[in-house]
C-alpha cells in the first residue's frame, strides 16, 4: 500500500508565528525539525498499519525544509520549487491514501497563520462559489487523481474547516487557535503519538474514505489584497475583472486550477 504525505509547516505543533515559518532565523531551524519529526511520527503510524511505500512531499514555503538527513529512511523525499501541481507533486492514482500535516486554516478564518497559499495576495478563494483553503483545493486535485485524503494534522480552526469536506477523515488537533499568532498548543511529544495513532487508523480505514470531487467546469473567483494586485492578476489569459479587487476564471481541472493560482502567487513577488 502507498501513501502520500503533503507536510505545511504553520499547522505543526509549537508553530505560532510567520518567523517560524522563514528561512534564515533559529526559528525556523527549530520549527522545521519539528515539522520533520512530525511526518516521521506519521510515517511510523502507516508502516506499523501495513504501508509498503511513502513519498513526502515538502509543501511549504521553499519547499526546502524537511531535513532528510534525519527522515524515516522508510520514506522517499520530494523537495525545492517550482513543482508543476506544488503540494501534490508526485501524486498519482497508484496512492491508496494522502496525509495533510501541519495544514492550517483558509484565507480570512480565524486560525494560526490562516492563509490560502499567499497570504500577501489572496485575502479569498472560492470554487464553485464555496471558500477553499488549501486543504479544499489541493484535497480536491487530489479526489481528481482519485486518492482520498484520509488525514490532516494542524488546529482546531483546519478541523472545522474539513470536516464537512473530508467525512470520514482522520483529523488531529495539535494547537487551540487563539489569535492568528497565539495558540494553545501540545507538546511535540503528545502531537506525535497522536499523529502515529491517527494515521495508523487512517490507513486501517482507507477503503472507507470517499475523494472530494469537483467536476468541471471549475468557477474560481479570487479576492486580491489590493486592486494593484487585481490589476496584476488580469493580464493572465482567460480572467475576466468583475469588481476593481477581484478576478475570476473558468478551468476544466483542479490541476489547472492550483497552476493557475500558483502562477498569480510568483506575479504577486513584482509588488512586494
Amino acid at each position: 500500500m502507498r501513501i502520500y504525505i503533503s507536510s505545511d509547516i504553520e499547522g505543526v505543533a509549537g508553530v505560532v508565528h510567520g518567523e517560524q515559518g522563514r528561512p534564515g532565523n533559529p526559528e525556523h531551524e527549530r520549527a522545521r525539525r519539528l515539522m520533520t519529526a512530525e511526518v516521521n511520527a506519521a510515517i511510523a503510524g502507516a508502516v506499523d498499519a501495513g504501508a509498503t511505500e511513502i513519498l513526502v512531499n515538502d509543501s511549504h514555503g521553499p519547499m526546502r525544509n524537511l531535513l532528510i538527513e534525519d527522515l524515516d529512511s522508510r520514506a522517499r523525499l520530494i523537495s525545492g520549487k517550482p513543482k508543476p501541481v506544488s503540494m501534490m507533486e508526485g501524486l498519482d492514482a497508484g496512492f491508496a491514501g494522502v496525509f495533510a500535516l501541519g495544514f492550517h486554516a483558509r484565507a480570512g478564518s480565524h486560525g494560526i497563520l490562516a492563509h490560502t497559499i499567499n497570504g500577501f495576495a489572496f485575502a479569498r478563494v472560492t470554487v464553485n462559489g464555496r471558500d477553499f483553503g488549501e486543504s479544499g483545493l489541493y484535497g480536491a486535485y487530489a479526489g481528481e487523481v482519485g486518492v482520498p485524503v484520509i488525514l490532516f494534522s494542524g488546529d482546531d480552526c483546519l478541523k472545522a474547516e474539513v470536516g464537512p469536506l473530508f467525512p470520514g477523515a482522520e483529523v488531529v488537533e495539535v494547537k487551540r487557535a487563539i489569535m492568528n499568532s497565539c495558540a494553545e498548543s501540545m507538546t511535540p511529544k503528545a502531537a506525535r503519538e497522536a499523529i502515529r495513532a491517527a494515521a495508523g487508523r487512517a490507513v486501517g480505514r482507507v477503503k472507507e474514505i470517499k475523494p472530494l470531487r469537483v467536476p468541471p467546469p471549475i468557477a474560481v473567483r479570487v479576492q486580491l489584497n489590493s486592486v494593484a494586485l487585481a490589476d496584476l492578476m488580469s493580464l493572465l489569459p482567460g480572467t475576466e475583472r468583475p469588481v476593481p479587487e477581484a478576478v475570476t476564471f473558468t478551468a476544466g481541472s483542479m490541476r489547472n486550477v492550483i497552476r493557475t493560482l500558483n502562477c498569480m502567487s510568483a506575479m504577486s513577488f513584482m509588488l512586494r
